[in-house]
C-alpha cells in the first residue's frame, strides 16, 4: 500500500469553496472511480489556514495512474469543476507526494 499526500493551497478566502466541492461533488465522482481517501485535514495552527491536506490510498503506482487518469478525464468532473470555478480559481497551487510506509509505521 502506498499513500499519496496532496496539499491544496487555496486562493485567499476560497477554502470553504474547495471543502464544499469535495463534500458535494468530488467524493461522489471518486467513488465512481474507486478512489479511496484515508483522510482530510485543514490547518488550525501552522503556516497557512488556507490549505487542505488529504491522503489517498493506492495498491500501486499503476493503480494510481489508471484511476487518477480516469477521474481527471471524467466529463462529469470536468463540467462540475468548471461550474465551481465560474468566479475564478479556487486552488493557487498543489503539492503532491507519494509516500511509502516505513517498516515500523502503524499505517501500512
Amino acid at each position: 500500500m502506498i499513500h499519496e499526500l496532496r496539499i491544496y493551497h487555496c486562493v485567499s478566502g476560497r477554502l470553504p469553496d474547495l471543502l464544499r466541492r469535495f463534500e458535494t461533488i468530488t467524493l461522489g465522482i471518486w467513488q465512481k472511480h474507486d478512489i479511496r481517501q484515508a483522510g482530510f485535514w485543514t490547518v488550525t495552527i501552522g503556516d497557512s489556514n488556507q490549505d487542505l491536506y488529504y491522503l489517498l490510498e493506492w495498491e500501486s503506482l499503476a493503480e494510481r495512474e489508471t484511476k487518477w487518469g480516469a477521474f481527471q478525464a471524467d466529463p462529469e468532473w470536468i463540467a462540475r469543476r468548471a461550474e465551481t470555478e465560474k468566479e475564478g480559481a479556487i486552488i493557487a497551487s498543489v503539492s503532491n507526494l507519494i509516500l511509502q510506509p516505513t517498516g515500523f509505521s502503524a499505517v501500512r
